[in-house]
């Protein structure tokens, strides 16, 4: 390094009319050249390379502002400095040069290699990197400031601030401002052809009075035809330089241009400056983001935003870029058609891209939108409107007053558990979108959205369905419970609405524009749609609407810890259900959950009030949580060390340690839990941050099943026992789905009321003692409509659906019938035709009818009955209906 050596060819090799020529040809190093590729030797041309540029200028070969070496016209052709190829493309040029070498006799070998070479993505053809002068902003004299002002800014995700653009700050260089083009803002610059007399413009009016020329159009066309007199060399003009403004600079001044300041809007621009808030694509950090930096220090000291979200990019979904000449992506406008454009909306927003990441583009994850949030989400809303007009249905006296209301009051004075719940998890979502929004993270607030729809719709609908349906208890008990559940529906419904409005707004005006119509205010906002503040239902839309505000006094993370702790006995007690192939129809005699250090708050809950909706969802007779001194029958604690906060300070001693706490027994790991610490080769260990507890099932019995959540505080294990009992009330449930199936095709509404009449093959009673067995169950289920054997049916009885169906391996055919008046079976054929033409609704105890001359007096209870169940119990013609 530091030689010098004997050039190829001596066309810049002139020390006597080049004094800079002294410093060529000669060894320098860079750390950008290696020796695992080519020869480790690489020629510098600082007007053809980067590198080749920023080496040359580190060694002094030559000097920033000083022209350098470059035999090549703007065309890429050859000039006076290389002779023999003078006006030859320099692509073409090789084989006369390697002539020369060859009879110079210092060619050492003539070879083609292959190699990656940058081509036009317009037009195919090789292109040459070739330097130009061009017009900088001397950034190098003010970074250190532009770094300050990086600090100053809110960036998320805040890695990329920290990171990327600071590391790119740091390291920022002069900025060459001008581009040698036709189109685009031209460079208020003009100046004499020797450059000895140069003026900046800084307006229309100072370049009228220097020129004596208005001008209103600022395009090149226009204001290249203006010269200005010189002011030091009269007669010579001063003519507009050729370039143009990279268009990048126009991006930097846009804060500044798009409100033409500082000539009009002086005020306005410095009482909105700088912006709270932008927004841009990762691959803006040295483009936008940068030139707002730069343009914003420069002039005002100062950055010119607050606060930034950066975007990641959306590939296509092998990963590359996403290109209309490849068309490698769907149509964007084919994906909202078939889709939404919510989907689309909530699928990009849910995405890797809101936390400056790649996001590989499928659109089956724009499907799995519609399938996992919108649908569930859209039938819990279904849901609500059926169950009101069924409410409204079930209490119409006539006198109109049967219209649902929605009720603050009654909603907060709701006394059930999972009421309180989904209420206290719809303010804890309120009061974190607010607070995420305004630290400008996105990327948590839309996991936590789409995770309380499926709170809403996989749970908390879920477990009240028979509730909202008016199915849990009997007369205005089950409508009472109905319409508090309602409420609370509607309630979070609604909060949900106007909080999703933003992100997914088409559906959610669909929404609210059904959910209005209970507000009282509604009629009032059809005339006239307005309101300060904007109120839901008199307001046209749901984005009028502010975002609402949590109430803190709704606030419950008690009733939140209970729920979840339930939520987790189900979904690892359907685990243990999975692993012995039992069905969900088939009951199991208890289920067992071990805790470890509950609060007293869920074991109260899930001992208490929810404990219900653990034995329905598990469809289970028993459930028991094992209280805490008899753990130990039950599960085995175990302690690992916690490997990613051990291992820096234990060192050597971590496997010394490891197996000393991998030896402790049940007893001695729920001590050190208690002590909170432990002390192993003279080491004290933090049992809270240090130790790693889990909880492993132990209990003696093959007919146990258990499962444990990952991180072993919970373990729940079930009775898998099949006794008769058991496999009875699974057939039950068989049964039961069978006949709601049957419903369901035969598209009937909840309020609908049937007969449910059964056949079996010859010589098989299975289903009728599947029945008598489980009668309460059937009772409950359909309001007293017990499935009775077909040939209980009246002659009469129009069937509106049937099936023939497999209940626990026996062949049944499931009648639901319309219903009808069973009549005494020695009833006379006229009396009972009479009969079959009333309905149970048009009779209210004894009648009196004739029929062909003859009267007939039917008594209730003794000739005729409202069903067959009751006809059926009254008579004792079976024994087990009673």
């Amino acid at each position: 390094v530091g030689k010098k050596y004997t050039p190829l060819f001596d066309f810049f090799n002139h020390p006597e009319t080049q004094p800079q020529s002294k410093e060529y040809f000669r060894v320098i190093s860079d750390t950008y050249v290696t020796d695992d590729a080519g020869t480790g030797i690489v020629h510098q041309a600082p007007a053809f390379g980067e590198d080749d540029y920023r080496v040359c200028l580190k060694h002094g070969i030559i000097q920033k502002g000083q022209d350098i070496p470059c035999p090549v016209d703007d065309s890429g052709y050859f000039t006076d400095p290389v002779e023999p190829v003078k006006g030859v493309h320099v692509k073409k040029a090789d084989p006369t040069l390697i002539g020369l070498m060859k009879d110079m006799g210092r060619l050492v070998q003539k070879d083609n290699l292959d190699h990656s070479y940058p081509f036009c993505w317009r037009s195919d053809t090789p292109l040459i990197y070739k330097a130009v002068p061009s017009w900088f902003i001397r950034v190098e004299e003010f970074r250190d400031q532009i770094v300050a002002n990086n600090k100053l800014t809110h960036w998320v995700p805040s890695n990329v601030k920290e990171v990327r653009f600071h590391n790119w700050l740091t390291e920022a260089r002069d900025w060459a401002v001008s581009r040698n083009r036709f189109w685009g803002t031209p460079i208020p610059i003009w100046a004499t052809p020797d450059m000895k007399e140069v003026i900046c413009i800084g307006s229309v009016e100072q370049l009228a009075t220097l020129s004596g020329t208005k001008v209103e159009d600022l395009h090149r066309e226009t204001v290249d035809k203006v010269e200005i007199p010189s002011q030091k060399t009269p007669g010579v003009m001063l003519r507009r330089i050729d370039e143009v403004f990279d268009c990048w600079f126009e991006s930097g001044s846009m804060p500044y241009a798009q409100q033409h300041y500082p000539f009009e809007n002086k005020e306005r621009f410095e009482q909105g400056f700088p912006a709270d808030f932008i927004a841009e694509g990762l691959d803006q950090t040295r483009g936008w983001f940068y030139t707002l930096m730069v343009l914003s220090t420069a002039l005002f000291g100062k950055p010119a935003f607050k606060n930034l979200i950066v975007n990641g990019l959306v590939l296509a979904e092998d990963g590359q870029k996403m290109s209309k000449r490849k068309k490698n992506y769907p149509d964007p406008n084919l994906v909202i058609n078939k889709y939404g454009a919510d989907a689309l909306r909530m699928y990009l927003i849910n995405s890797p891209v809101v936390r400056a990441e790649s996001l590989k583009f499928r659109e089956a994850g724009v499907l799995g939108v519609v399938k996992e949030v919108f649908l569930p989400w859209y039938n819990a809303f279904r849901f609500f409107l059926q169950n009101v007009e069924r409410l409204e249905l079930a209490q119409d006296d006539g006198s109109n007053n049967n219209k649902f209301c929605p009720s603050k009051e009654k909603v907060l004075a709701t006394t059930n558990p999972t009421d309180i719940w989904i209420s206290a998890a719809t303010q804890g979502l309120i009061q974190f979108v607010h607070e995420e929004m305004k630290a400008y993270r996105l990327y948590t607030v839309m996991p936590k959205l789409v995770a309380y729809v499926t709170q809403l719709t996989n749970w908390y609908v879920r477990l009240n369905r028979d509730r909202l349906k008016g199915l849990e208890g009997e007369g205005e008990s089950a409508e009472r419970e109905a319409e508090t559940g309602l409420q609370v529906l509607y309630d979070v419904l609604l909060d949900v609405t106007i909080l999703m409005g933003p992100f997914t707004p088409f559906i959610t005006e669909y929404f609210y524009q059904e959910l209005r119509k209970f507000q009282t205010s509604y009629p009032e906002g059809e005339k006239n749609g307005t309101s300060n503040p904007p109120l839901a239902g008199k307001s046209n839309s749901v984005h009028f609407l502010q975002v609402p505000t949590y109430d803190a006094s709704r606030l419950n993370p008690h009733a939140v810890e209970a729920m979840e702790t339930l939520q987790a006995v189900v979904e690892q007690g359907r685990s243990a259900r999975e692993r012995r192939n039992i069905s969900l129809r088939t009951p199991i005699k208890q289920v067992v959950a071990v805790v470890r250090n509950p609060s007293p708050h869920v074991i109260e809950g899930i001992n208490g009030p929810l404990k219900t909706y653990i034995l329905s969802e598990l469809n289970a007779w028993d459930f028991v949580v094992v209280p805490k001194e008899q753990e130990h029958d039950w599960v085995t604690l175990s302690l690992m060390p916690n490997f990613t906060v051990l291992g820096k300070k234990l060192g050597k001693k971590m496997k010394a340690v490891q197996a000393a706490i991998r030896a402790l027994s049940h007893e001695d790991a729920v001590k050190v839990l208690e002590e909170g610490k432990l002390v192993v080769e003279d080491v004290e260990i933090d049992a809270a941050t240090e130790l790693v507890s889990k909880l492993a099932f132990s209990k003696e019995g093959d007919h146990w099943e258990s499962s444990e959540t990952p991180d072993g505080a919970l373990v729940v294990a079930v009775d898998c026992t099949q006794d008769e009992a058991i496999l009875s009330a699974g057939k039950a449930r068989e049964l039961m789905n069978h006949i709601q199936q049957l419903r369901k095709a035969a598209d009937l509404a909840l309020k609908d009321v049937v007969e449910i009449f059964f056949q079996e093959e010859e010589g098989d009673d299975s289903v009728e003692k599947v029945v008598a067995k489980n009668l309460e169950l059937f009772v409950n289920k359909f309001k007293g409509a017990v499935p009775l054997p077909k040939k209980y049916a009246p002659s009469w009885s129009v069937v509106l659906r049937s099936d023939k169906v497999d209940v626990g391996g026996a062949l049944v055919e499931v009648f639901i019938c319309r219903p009808a008046l069973s009549a005494r079976d020695d009833l006379d054929e006229a009396a009972k035709q009479a009969l079959s033409t009333f309905d149970k609704t048009d009779l209210n105890g004894d009648f009196n009818c004739t029929v062909d001359g003859t009267d007939y007096s039917l008594k209730e209870g003794s000739d005729y009955w409202k069903t067959a169940v009751d006809k059926a119990r009254q008579t004792k013609s079976l024994e087990w209906l009673v």
